[in-house]
């Protein structure tokens, strides 16, 4: 069944407790938070949900408490990924199997590689399921580029391949995949800060991080962007982009649930290999987020 990619989806971040077990009540009620406030979708297990660091046992039980929390109201999409293909192959699977009803595919987390290899893994998550599926393209991150041409192949060889996340940064990638596909895919940006960029340039869905901490600005600041209202668009985003940039540096997670304590709505906890802000990191990211609560406009 084809799935509605057009909107905003919260990549979710995972909630950890002092112990860094994870917070499943916390998490249940965040996502529902979202989804009052008029987000898509929902996605867990990506980059901003510490993927890597959760095990498989986690990942599968993370997965229990978003569907039951989402309750049918929007699909969950869950982030597969790993350091070999088997497993994420095997994740994929039980995603399908206890009722999630898309997929975003990742390369394998470590290793990068030719294109030979990275359409092996890629095809065979797609292959594993007949879920709608989304190719997660961050070369930043994950150091593997899927150019406009590779998306195509894929495109072409799997049917139920219905969008892509664009978070290389270069919104020319926009343009570039509608010329070779026209409407074929859904593209959704996947980094906040060009959000409305992406908008002009053909994007129809955004895979958000601040939405975590802000999710009625973020859908305010997508329908304005969609609907071509400029001007309120561009008030908004004035407002929202030095929030926003937190989400395309080293240091995303820790940011990102610093803003989401300071309004309410989260912990600070990661796990390591990352560690909380302190010192200078610290105080620079405080004063963003005080100068963004103190100007924080009505949506």
């Amino acid at each position: 069944m084809k799935l509605n990619w057009k909107g905003v989806f919260p990549a979710i971040t995972t909630p950890f407790n002092a112990d860094l077990t994870v917070d499943h009540g916390f998490l249940a009620e965040h996502i529902r938070w979202q989804i009052d406030n008029g987000v898509a979708g929902i996605v867990p297990l990506g980059s901003l949900g510490e993927g890597a660091t959760l095990s498989p046992n986690e990942k599968r039980q993370i997965l229990e408490t978003c569907l039951g929390a989402a309750a049918g109201r929007v699909p969950v999409v869950p982030g597969i990924s790993a350091l070999g293909t088997a497993e994420a192959v095997e994740l994929a699977k039980h995603a399908a199997s206890v009722g999630c009803r898309g997929l975003m595919v990742l390369p394998p987390y470590v290793y990068s590689t030719d294109w030979r290899e990275m359409h092996a893994h890629v095809a065979a998550v797609l292959a594993a399921t007949e879920l709608s599926c989304m190719l997660y393209n961050n070369p930043v991150a994950y150091r593997t580029d899927f150019v406009p041409e590779q998306v195509a192949e894929l495109a072409a060889e799997f049917p139920h391949l219905e969008a892509v996340k664009e978070s290389s940064t270069d919104v020319r990638r926009v343009t570039g995949i509608r010329a070779l596909l026209g409407e074929r895919l859904d593209i959704l940006v996947g980094v906040d800060d060009a959000i409305v960029e992406g908008i002009d340039a053909g994007a129809t869905g955004w895979i958000a991080g601040l939405v975590n901490a802000f999710p009625a600005e973020s859908v305010a600041l997508y329908r304005l962007a969609l609907e071509g209202r400029k001007r309120e668009a561009a008030e908004l985003y004035r407002w929202f982009l030095p929030l926003l940039r937190m989400d395309t540096v080293p240091k995303f997670v820790q940011l990102i649930k610093l803003v989401q304590e300071r309004v309410g709505r989260g912990r600070v906890h990661v796990r390591p290999p990352r560690l909380v802000l302190e010192g200078d990191e610290l105080r620079q990211a405080e004063a963003t987020i005080q100068r963004a609560l103190a100007s924080r406009p009505p949506v």
